[in-house]
């Protein structure tokens, strides 16, 4: 039985979504997710999920926590000096 490039497309899923592949690599796996939907719809999570990650790296607490935590971690590093 010979592999429909699934195995290639999942192995190198990470790299072809940050672009991190060559252009012949980049090529073959677009051209397997626009014929396996399987691989398709696991390119779709990987991507929603990467988003997702990166959108809560950008939110920032309230101001209010922040300061509390910063006071916090002064006091922590002043007890141990």
């Amino acid at each position: 039985m010979t592999d429909c490039g699934c195995a290639k497309a999942t192995r190198d899923l990470e790299e072809y979504l940050r672009n991190e592949v060559c252009k012949t690599e980049h090529a073959d796996i677009r051209e397997h997710l626009e014929h396996c939907p399987a691989c398709r719809e696991e390119a779709l999570v990987a991507t929603t999920l990467t988003e997702a990650v990166a959108r809560a790296c950008k939110e920032t607490a309230p101001e209010e926590l922040r300061d509390q935590v910063i006071s916090t971690l002064r006091a922590a590093q002043a007890a141990h000096h």
